[in-house]
């Protein structure tokens, strides 16, 4: 709760400087460039929980495929007699850990760049977007960080024994089995998905932050072409309008 609460301090602090460098004086959400914005920036931390919870599981599996091998092909684990491989299993983690957030990663970095640089979106919409996903990304943070220990606690509590309907169960119950079951979805939640919503909100407002100072000679170029630009139908008039005072004067 403290981390995801001072992420959004942070990041509330990030968005500030960047209104001020981007050069905008409000976000209108009656704009539907600025609207659109905010809901794609919403949906950017169920994406990115998703993916890394993916990640997690793909890894575990990872895990449990090379035990299950090495206890089939390296006799006397149990026993202790023979030695297991160690550094098939380590590796296993630390691959997955880089490999499999690259794109959660680049989802982070990359999304502001586009929201910012696209044409007919701007400053106001990426300020709009980093408003999505500072308000999703902080729910949702504090939505896992909790459930998840919530799973976790229920998990442990079968130790000593928890009563249900009168009755006390231990562990290797019907009811502890179900708390394991739901542990393995509270693990990836408080463990990785929602400590990763601190570094995705604060992240995407340091992207937008540096970018900030682009976007606003972008925004102050804009009207400048379009001021000295003449419009298309200005000549043609003007020569009408000629044509007919010559063609009165030769009549007069």
């Amino acid at each position: 709760g403290f981390a995801i609460a001072s992420a959004a301090l942070t990041a509330l602090a990030l968005f500030a400087a960047f209104v001020g460098v981007a050069g905008i004086s409000g976000i209108d959400i009656y704009k539907a460039n600025v609207l659109a914005s905010l809901f794609v920036g919403a949906m950017i931390p169920f994406i990115f929980s998703s993916l890394a919870i993916r990640a997690v599981g793909e890894a575990a599996m990872a895990m449990v495929e090379e035990v299950r091998r090495q206890f089939k092909t390296i006799p006397g684990i149990m026993e202790g007699t023979g030695k297991p491989e160690y550094d098939k299993c380590v590796a296993i983690s630390t691959q997955a850990s880089i490999k499999k957030m690259m794109l959660p990663g680049a989802i982070a970095i990359i999304s502001p760049l586009i929201i910012g640089f696209t044409p007919g979106l701007g400053a106001e919409a990426l300020g709009g977007f980093l408003a999505g996903a500072t308000v999703s990304g902080v729910l949702m943070g504090m939505f896992q960080n909790n459930a998840g220990g919530a799973w976790d606690n229920a998990k442990k509590s079968f130790e000593k024994g928890v009563e249900i309907n009168g009755e006390t169960y231990y562990k290797k119950s019907d009811p502890h089995k179900a708390s394991v079951t739901g542990d393995t979805v509270g693990d990836p939640f408080k463990d990785t998905s929602g400590p990763s919503m601190n570094i995705l909100i604060k992240l995407m407002s340091i992207v937008s932050l540096v970018i900030a100072p682009t976007l606003a000679q972008i925004k102050d170029k804009a009207p400048a072409e379009v001021k000295n630009q003449k419009p298309a139908v200005t000549q043609p008039v003007a020569e009408t309008v000629a044509k007919q005072a010559a063609n009165t004067a030769q009549y007069k």
